[in-house]
């Protein structure tokens, strides 16, 4: 029997799935994988740990199979977090930055102007935002290697996590392309790294990786006990875009979510001309040719769950209880706790629960804090639907899917059939699929014939109520963001009040 092996290295964890030829799980392991704040707003990992986290995965999802049956990995990674090493030795020279992390917020302001935002927008895709890793590299050579000498030199790499998992296996530091459009970096049209970008956050090209198209080629895999060295890494990606991947979603006007400490909604599409202006360039994958997406990133989605039900002093399990046969009442939790991501891009936006008066209970504050999810993801569901004229199905995936009253919630703030992945570890089975596909496994039409279980959730909320919850929706946000009420009601507005131009599936 061959099999597959996927690793999907994220935030809080690493899992490792064996897949064989007919799509199915045979083998699962994980490792959890922790991280530090040694200031407010930063956030840190470390690159070792992430390291030992993936070959204790790999270990214990191969324990009692073959490992010479394995004949491809592939990889899934989270994207934007970004660490300094050295390309000789191979040693980490500073810890991961996440994707989570803001320290560099008064580094984007002070680069921010009219021309430096067409720049980023136009080259790379993306607004200037700490979110992405162009200003973590420059906070890093600032920091570690001021003058540049290193960094001209080539002596030392700047790279996400994906190119720090290759470097672990020697030979040539690469870094797969969707990977590479979000460090801001990267002319996402050309998928090659762009002059005038890293002139403007003064990273030498002599520092980053090889960009290479998300089937390699990449080194093959060493250390990695008990794969045996020499097997092939035949695909690598994005986490989200793995997502979008093992959901199948190859054609513009499907989309995904996949939902975890924050949420990122993306879909592919024809025209980078028609995007709106709410939402980022990606790359999703690149194997013949790159394959462009719409992308919004949501900061704070499972995260907010986690901090409701902590001001509570319940569980998330208890907070959901309690939100599920509970109403909103009219409170609305805009949970700006770092700025607001995708589509209002305002890093200024602070954290804000209105509507509640002196007869608000814990109830209602828990279902606000459960529907903030589902309001950000309709946000962008309805920027993405503007952009390619019909969003025909939205795909769902990750941990705060399993909630069958949020996905129901989700259905009726986006009015649009909601379609929720059965399987749990869905970044990994994307990596998983493009991985047989560049080992010969699977063609294209058998990688569309794999069977996917989904269960799916209609919308059932009236016209009119929905719309009233969107607009009450808006004004909160706009509230967060200082915006007066006149100009909050339409900010980012759907024209039908929000609901999507979506069939039944």
């Amino acid at each position: 029997m061959t099999y597959v092996l996927a690793i999907d290295q994220g935030t809080s964890s690493t899992k490792a799935l064996l897949i064989d030829a007919a799509g199915a799980v045979v083998a699962r392991g994980g490792a959890p994988l922790g991280e530090t704040h040694p200031k407010p707003g930063w956030v840190e990992q470390d690159p070792m740990a992430i390291w030992d986290s993936v070959r204790a995965a790999v270990a214990a999802c191969l324990q009692g199979q073959d490992p010479r049956s394995v004949a491809a990995v592939g990889f899934s990674t989270q994207r934007e977090s970004l660490l300094m090493w050295d390309r000789r030795t191979g040693a980490a020279l500073s810890p991961l930055i996440s994707w989570q992390d803001q320290r560099t917020g008064a580094l984007c302001e002070a680069l921010r102007s009219p021309d430096t935002e067409r720049l980023a927008r136009e080259r790379s895709g993306l607004p200037l935002d700490p979110m992405f890793s162009a200003a973590k590299a420059k906070w890093l050579l600032d920091t570690l290697d001021p003058d540049r000498v290193r960094a001209k030199a080539g002596t030392i790499c700047l790279g996400t996590v994906d190119a720090w998992l290759l470097s672990r296996f020697g030979g040539e530091a690469v870094t797969e392309a969707g990977n590479a459009s979000r460090t801001q970096l990267l002319d996402v049209r050309r998928a090659a790294w762009d002059a005038d970008l890293m002139a403007l956050f003064g990273v030498p090209e002599a520092a980053l990786p090889r960009v290479a198209s998300s089937t390699g080629p990449f080194p093959a895999v060493r250390g990695l006990d008990p794969l045996p060295d020499g097997v092939p890494v035949a695909a690598v990606l994005g986490d989200s875009h793995a997502a979008l991947f093992a959901h199948g979603a190859f054609a513009p006007g499907q989309i995904k979510a996949t939902m975890g400490t924050g949420s990122s909604v993306m879909g592919l599409i024809d025209r980078a001309d028609a995007l709106d202006p709410g939402l980022c360039l990606t790359i999703a994958w690149s194997v013949d040719s790159p394959a462009l997406a719409a992308e919004g990133n949501i900061r704070s989605a499972g995260s907010t769950l986690r901090w409701v039900a902590e001001l509570l002093g319940l569980s998330t399990q208890a907070l959901a209880d309690l939100a599920a046969d509970a109403s909103s009442d009219g409170v609305y939790l805009v949970p700006g706790f770092n700025g607001l991501g995708a589509p209002w891009w305002d890093l200024n936006a602070v954290g804000l629960l209105a509507g509640f008066t002196l007869g608000t209970g814990r109830a209602a504050v828990a279902r606000a804090a459960l529907e903030s999810i589902p309001h950000q993801i309709a946000d962008v569901v309805e920027a993405i639907d503007r952009s390619v004229g019909q969003v025909r199905a939205l795909h769902v995936d990750g941990g705060p899917t399993r909630n069958p009253v949020l996905m129901q919630a989700l259905a009726d703030l986006a009015g649009c059939e909601v379609l929720r992945s059965d399987t749990a570890e869905l970044s990994a089975l994307g990596a998983a699929h493009l991985a047989g596909l560049g080992a010969g496994i699977w063609d294209w039409d058998g990688l569309a014939a794999l069977p996917r279980d989904r269960h799916g959730f209609a919308p059932a909320m009236p016209v009119d109520r929905r719309r009233a919850e969107r607009d009450g929706w808006r004004r909160a946000v706009g509230r967060a963001s200082g915006l007066p009420p006149e100009a909050a009601g339409g900010r980012g507005a759907a024209g039908d009040g929000g609901a999507l131009n979506c069939p039944a599936w």
